[in-house]
């Protein structure tokens, strides 16, 4: 099988070549393709060194090139970033000027994220789908994910989204119950960075009520919330809902502080420096604080199961509502687990979301229809409607400084790296 992967000079891509080189033995050919030639060639060289010191038999190269990367691909992975950290930087500060949460895929910046990144990853993806095999996949781990993958779909692409929420809780829960983490399977639901676990199956046995009640402490840390929200939900939110129940101390803690983008930034010049050293064979441990935990078992599990290359195993993927909420449209795109085949994934049952959790995903799906309109078609009165109906902007005063701001600082983006 041979995977392209496009972003491929971020400084993930060691942690999803060490997923390949461990568990994918299904890759014969890996490609890093990315117009940043210069970080491409010191991202490359270190993952043939992965490869190698695994010794896995696969062939890796790179190029800039993006036609010969995708040729006769069977998978192309989408995991760019347009614009790069700095503008990730930029995503994440204007909104703080007008009181709203600067977060780059949940907040305000959000939106400028979108309607930079739309129109790049939907040439991308046509320029796959005249040159990959017919019937590749596009794995797309871009932010925002449930926005581009809706994107994606809509222009016809073979797309799924993925995101590293649900396999992270999946880890720590196994770990809580002294259990494997296969032998978790969540109730994840909503939509991309708007999620919830309401269960998690042992055996056929719900585990959540007892995790809750033996570890509310810990779990509520680790999601940064107080207890009583997650003894009153009676489930375990995803961490970026901290952002919605905590909204304003987020601000406040932002207004007073560096932004996520500008650590990001420090730790990729470090780690960029380190893959240079010929001598480093193994993802150093300062790539955990890069983000993106377990993401390269997410990909590789996600892959090998739309391949049949294991028993049909159950992943949490962005797909069409087709019917699984009954309050949004069928054509809308959610954050479920499901079971990946090789014709698709199949979306697992799921209990009816009691009123808040409904009310909230409808909210978000509403602006994230306007996001996509916005990036799609453009224009002030797109950006400034889809402003005011996200939930953490929601007011025309906000709403329309914030669409000013976006607009005034919008160029051309062009590097990739994620």
């Amino acid at each position: 099988m041979k995977i392209a992967v496009i972003g491929g000079g971020s400084t993930y891509t060691p942690e999803l070549v060490d997923g390949f080189a461990r568990l994918g033995s299904m890759v014969t050919e890996l490609v890093l393709i990315d117009p940043a030639a210069d970080r491409l060639e010191v991202v490359g060289a270190f993952s043939a060194r992965i490869l190698r010191q695994y010794g896995h038999p696969a062939k890796i190269w790179w190029t800039s090139d993006l036609d010969a990367g995708v040729t006769d691909a069977d998978v192309a992975v989408i995991q760019l970033r347009v614009g790069g950290q700095q503008a990730r930087i930029g995503d994440e500060t204007f909104p703080l000027e007008c009181g709203c949460v600067g977060q780059e895929t949940t907040g305000a910046g959000g939106l400028a994220k979108a309607l930079r990144t739309v129109p790049v990853v939907l040439d991308v993806a046509s320029r796959i789908r005249q040159r990959a095999k017919p019937g590749a996949w596009i794995v797309d781990f871009t932010n925002p994910v449930g926005i581009v993958t809706r994107a994606l779909l809509d222009a016809g692409h073979r797309a799924v989204g993925l995101c590293n929420v649900a396999i992270g809780f999946q880890r720590r829960f196994a770990a809580h119950l002294g259990v494997e983490p296969s032998a978790v399977t969540l109730e994840h639901v909503g939509l991309n960075h708007l999620t919830w676990e309401r269960a998690a199956f042992v055996d056929g046995v719900d585990r959540l009520p007892g995790l809750l009640d033996a570890h509310l402490s810990e779990l509520a840390a680790e999601v940064d919330l107080p207890e009583q929200v997650l003894r009153t939900l009676g489930n375990v939110p995803s961490y970026y809902l901290s952002y919605f129940y905590a909204h304003d101390r987020h601000v406040r803690e932002l207004m007073n502080g560096p932004t996520r983008g500008q650590r990001v930034a420090e730790i990729e010049a470090t780690l960029l420096e380190m893959y240079r050293d010929v001598a480093l064979v193994e993802k150093p441990a300062l790539l955990g604080e890069r983000g993106g935990a377990y993401y390269s078992e997410a990909a590789v599990g996600l892959i090998a199961s739309l391949h049949g290359f294991d028993d049909q195993g159950v992943h949490s993927v962005n797909v069409r509502n087709e019917g699984t909420l009954p309050f949004l449209p069928d054509d809308a795109v959610i954050e479920v687990s499901a079971r990946a085949t090789t014709k698709g994934p199949e979306v697992l049952p799921l209990n009816p979301l009691p009123p808040d959790l409904a009310g909230l995903v409808a909210h978000v799906w509403g602006y994230e229809e306007l996001a996509l309109d916005a990036a799609l078609r453009g224009g002030r009165e797109r950006v400034y409607h889809a402003l005011l109906a996200h939930p953490l902007v929601g007011q025309h005063d906000k709403a329309s400084l914030l669409t000013d701001r976006l607009i005034a600082s919008g160029r051309s983006h062009l590097a990739w790296a994620r």
